[in-house]
């Protein structure tokens, strides 16, 4: 059984066609719908999550996305981009079966980013949260539809994007003045909204986050049957908790190759230390390839196009190495 191999998200560029044909040709047993946001607000990974909302809508003001009363330019350019993405990766994957990974931010993140009227996050209102996590679900239930029908053959595995998560459990957002910070949430309050939004989808549910100290536990405990994170910020505090979600058959999706312009090791040296902490938890090395998923650290879009490409076509071999080699 092969180690899968995908990406983020976010890739350079503006060019739906161009980010497709690379997608499908470098991750031909895992692609997914790439993020263009060097397009502009709307392409972003905050806007284009914002434009799958149902009878919530924001703009975007100089200190960011804020709520509105009523549908305007900028969320109307966000669904017109994810259209665009949508043909162009419908084009590329005539006849497809198999995985295809589709991400969205998730309801904490959204929270965090997301301006009340006033100019505070709308994470401080629990009310508000309440209501984007709702709008949130019914937008995914649309999107995740419309996707299944443009690609019948699909397997689709959802991707929410919780980069925001740990700091919204531990109390470290910034206020709009950045003179404080909001209170923290309730850990049962973020799990129940997480495990609610999951409800949407019957298929595989990724949660990926590029911070430190991912809450490997609460996501599990909320449903994720698989988690995506920034390999290089492990450490071994974070050993136990890896070794039962590996145990409870989650699945790692393991940030391992820079997400930025770097030199790239060898395939086997890049997937070096997924072994290494195989090794010190203990887990049987045959497990390996059904257990992780190698992708870059986070999304490409701040690389150049030509180590977009490069890494895409690494992750890939890592993968094989990983599962030819898993000693």
């Amino acid at each position: 059984m092969s180690a899968g191999a995908t990406g983020v998200g976010s890739l350079p560029g503006g060019d739906a066609r161009e980010a497709a044909k690379t997608v499908t040709g470098s991750f031909e047993e895992f692609p997914y719908l790439a993020e263009l946001p060097a397009r502009g607000p709307g392409a972003d990974m905050i806007g284009r999550s914002l434009g799958l909302l149902v009878d919530m809508y924001a703009h975007v003001e100089p200190s960011g996305w804020r709520i509105s009363d009523r549908p305007g330019r900028d969320s109307k350019r966000a669904r017109s981009w994810l259209g665009e993405d949508l043909d162009a990766l419908e084009e590329f994957t005539q006849g497809y079966t198999g995985k295809l990974k589709v991400q969205a931010v998730g309801p904490w993140t959204l929270a965090a980013a997301l301006e009340l009227h006033g100019g505070e996050a709308m994470l401080q209102d629990p009310g508000a949260c309440r209501d984007l996590a709702g709008s949130l679900a019914e937008g995914l239930r649309a999107h995740l539809a419309d996707v299944r029908r443009r690609i019948p053959g699909a397997d689709v595995v959802l991707q929410l994007d919780e980069p925001s998560l740990t700091a919204v459990l531990l109390g470290r957002v910034r206020s709009a003045s950045g003179y404080r910070t909001y209170r923290a949430v309730d850990r049962q309050v973020v799990e129940g909204a997480l495990r609610d939004l999951f409800a949407v989808h019957d298929g595989e549910v990724v949660v990926h986050s590029c911070a430190p100290e991912v809450p490997f536990g609460l996501l599990r405990r909320a449903g994720a049957t698989g988690v995506s994170f920034d390999f290089s910020l492990l450490t071994e505090r974070e050993d136990d908790a890896i070794g039962e979600a590996v145990e409870g058959g989650t699945k790692l999706f393991a940030g391992v190759v820079p997400g930025t312009d770097a030199p790239l090791s060898d395939p086997g040296g890049s997937v070096m230390g997924v072994r290494k902490l195989w090794r010190r938890l203990g887990l049987a090395p045959g497990t390996l390839a059904e257990s992780v998923v190698v992708t870059p650290s986070c999304g490409l879009a701040g690389a150049s196009p030509a180590y977009a490409r490069a890494v895409q076509a690494h992750c890939a071999r890592a993968a094989r190495s990983l599962a030819d080699n898993p000693e």
